[in-house]
């Protein structure tokens, strides 16, 4: 079963690009957009994680935190534009488990909740299988191995291709890719994907000269191929 991620937050823009990351990380999300819904969707369906925003339209979030440790003890992870220490301090002290402040990079909260379940008890998504037999992927020592072969790969390589390994067939654009490979997708330019795209390429076909597995889509963005 996939872990259940509860995102609490009314701005669209956040929310789209959080579910983004975490679905394509192969976990399920639920969205709110009020603090008020809350307890009663943990009344019905079980949620492992809570991505919790404190400044919400109704009910602010710090005392939602309160009403689900009431009844619940399931990890929560305040997400929110509030900088200052006693927040932090606040925060934690009423039963948060961890803190992101916005703005924030979609890569950090998606390792964050992973940190999180990890304590909690939870155990992380497996990636998809669709392209195991081509590759295989050591996440505790960022490596990954084509056809047996260890890959030589930069920090963004690595993140590139994890990406494609987890959703093969899926075409990610430019931006998506650049959302989910750097900490900070903003201070890089999307024609930085097409060099490292082309720096895969390079290292895959000195594996496998035959074989060119990323399929580019013009005017869309890259996939990897399925069935490998």
């Amino acid at each position: 079963m996939k872990p259940k991620i509860l995102l609490v937050e009314d701005e669209p823009g956040i929310v789209d690009t959080v579910q983004y990351v975490l679905e394509n990380d192969g976990f399920e999300t639920t969205w709110l957009a009020a603090g008020s819904e809350v307890m009663p969707l943990l009344a019905s369906e079980r949620v492992h994680l809570v991505i919790l925003d404190i400044g919400l339209p109704d009910i602010n979030g710090l005392e939602v935190c309160k009403l689900i440790r009431q009844k619940y003890s399931l990890p929560i992870i305040f997400l929110t534009a509030r900088k200052d220490e006693i927040d932090r301090v606040v925060g934690l002290e009423i039963g948060a488990d961890d803190y992101v402040v916005k703005p924030f990079s979609p890569r950090e909260l998606l390792a964050r909740v992973k940190a999180v379940l990890r304590r909690t008890g939870h155990e992380k998504p497996k990636a998809a299988e669709g392209a195991s037999q081509a590759f295989a992927v050591n996440e505790a020592k960022c490596q990954i191995t084509y056809y047996g072969e260890p890959l030589d790969l930069s920090r963004y390589e690595y993140n590139i291709l994890t990406t494609f390994i987890r959703r093969p067939g899926i075409v990610f654009s430019r931006n998506q890719l650049m959302d989910l490979a750097w900490d900070d997708p903003d201070t890089s330019m999307d024609r930085t994907i097409d060099a490292h795209i082309k720096n895969l390429r390079a290292k895959l076909k000195a594996v496998r000269p035959t074989l060119d597995p990323i399929v580019t889509h013009r005017g869309l963005g890259y996939s990897l191929k399925e069935g490998l």
